[in-house]
């Protein structure tokens, strides 16, 4: 079977299981280069920074912890989590205290603008590999579709509340927010819709039964 998959036209499961773990990782790796920057940070990232500050733990333990408490969310809105729920919460965080670890705080302006844009990029990337893959939404998404089938609210209007009471207790919290929160507000959808695109894997799709000549095709209703 090749890497696309096999005569169905379905993507393989190795495939998408890449997909899926080098996204989450590289959706880490895209939050610890936008710390560096110093420049403000995506809302949830606010909150996680802003609960590692009060806690003592690592951002990455921050949103590992903030994750699961979403994912508990999920149960009154009874969402179920799949594979790619469950390792959204901890690959992400794992992947963000590792690329801490081993990166610098670029002390001046002219890397910091530069990083800022490609941590963007990057996460707008990280996030068209793993929604591809298919394997359920992360405890974030869930919550937003959960309280948009319960409310019968708008997922644009659901969205957006989240994100603002979101953003809004990591400030409190001291989190950071800048014109970097600012810049991947504005970019992060068009460009999360351009790579979804790129890195959409083929439906699976079930051949029609093959009909002798002449015979009548059963109804299935």
């Amino acid at each position: 079977m090749s890497a696309s998959g096999g005569p169905s036209g379905g993507a393989s499961l190795t495939r998408r299981l890449l997909q899926l773990y080098v996204g989450l990782a590289l959706y880490g790796v895209s939050g610890a280069l936008q710390l560096r920057a110093g420049l403000g940070l995506a809302p949830w990232d606010v909150l996680n920074q802003g609960v590692a500050r009060h806690t003592g733990i690592s951002i990455g333990a921050a949103s590992i912890a903030i994750g699961a408490l979403v994912l508990l969310l999920w149960i009154p809105l009874r969402q179920r989590p799949g594979l790619g729920t469950v390792s959204n919460v901890l690959v992400i965080g794992l992947a963000m205290d590792a690329t801490l670890s081993v990166t610098p705080d670029p002390r001046s302006l002219w890397l910091r603008i530069p990083l800022l844009g490609f941590s963007v990029v990057l996460c707008a990337v990280a996030t068209g590999l793993y929604i591809s893959a298919r394997f359920g939404p992360g405890p974030r998404d869930g919550l937003m579709t959960g309280l948009h089938r319960r409310t019968g609210r708008s997922v644009r209007l659901v969205r957006t509340c989240i994100e603002v009471v979101v953003l809004a207790t990591g400030f409190v919290l001291g989190g950071s927010v800048g014109a970097g929160t600012v810049f991947y507000a504005l970019a992060i959808g068009p460009l999360s819709q351009f790579f979804l695109r790129r890195f959409a894997l083929p439906e699976r799709t079930v051949p029609a039964p093959v009909v002798p000549a002449g015979e009548k095709v059963p109804d299935l209703v």
